[in-house]
């Protein structure tokens, strides 16, 4: 009987379903999923790429994620607000991102709200991090189908996001959000890494 390389074993760890289909999933599940976020900068970028998801899969973001990074300065809400109509134009052709214009002028007009945000609260983190109460919301989640796409936190941040002028931060979204930077905790409970 053959020995199993490392990479067979790593796929075979338990994990939640979702992240079991390809290694770029289960790094991005074993090292960042659900991890509570506190670095304005990690807050952007997620914003960023969870707008680019918008109708698409997340797969698709994450192979083209360091495309975003480079094109989105990366991820400095400040340079990214500073970005002239002729770079984002630029950005249409620019096949290491998810080439949709309203998603693109959309990173510029965040950015912008992002640092009013940062201005009226000292930072984004201390502006989100009190819409969950301030520490992490146990989905306690058994199986895939009992993950909800939204919930009343995610609901008042998307609702409050589009009142300071952002784009792309529908309750969806924003519930991804909320799971990605760990705002809310949705690893199963028979995923070693919902403790």
């Amino acid at each position: 009987m053959a020995r199993k390389n490392s990479h067979e074993k790593d796929a075979e760890r338990p994990r939640c379903a979702w992240a079991q289909s390809t290694a770029l999933y289960r790094a991005y599940h074993d090292f960042e999923w659900g991890v509570p976020v506190h670095s304005d900068r990690k807050h952007f970028e997620m914003l960023i790429l969870e707008g680019a998801q918008a109708g698409l899969s997340w797969r698709t973001v994450l192979e083209k994620r360091e495309g975003y990074r480079n094109a989105f300065k990366n991820f400095d809400p400040k340079k990214v607000a500073r970005m002239t109509d002729a770079e984002l134009e630029k950005l249409m052709k620019d096949p290491r991102i998810i080439r949709n214009r309203l998603k693109i002028f959309a990173a510029r007009k965040n950015a912008r709200a992002f640092l009013a945000i940062q201005k009226e609260f000292g930072s984004f983190d201390a502006y989100v991090w009190p819409f969950v109460g301030g520490k992490p919301i146990d989905g306690n989640r058994k199986s895939l189908k009992a993950i909800p796409t939204t919930s009343k936190e995610s609901d008042a941040l998307s609702c409050d996001l589009k009142k300071r002028g952002m784009s792309f931060v529908g309750s969806t979204i924003i519930y991804s959000h909320m799971q990605a930077t760990g705002l809310i905790n949705d690893h199963l409970l028979s995923c070693p890494w919902h403790k």
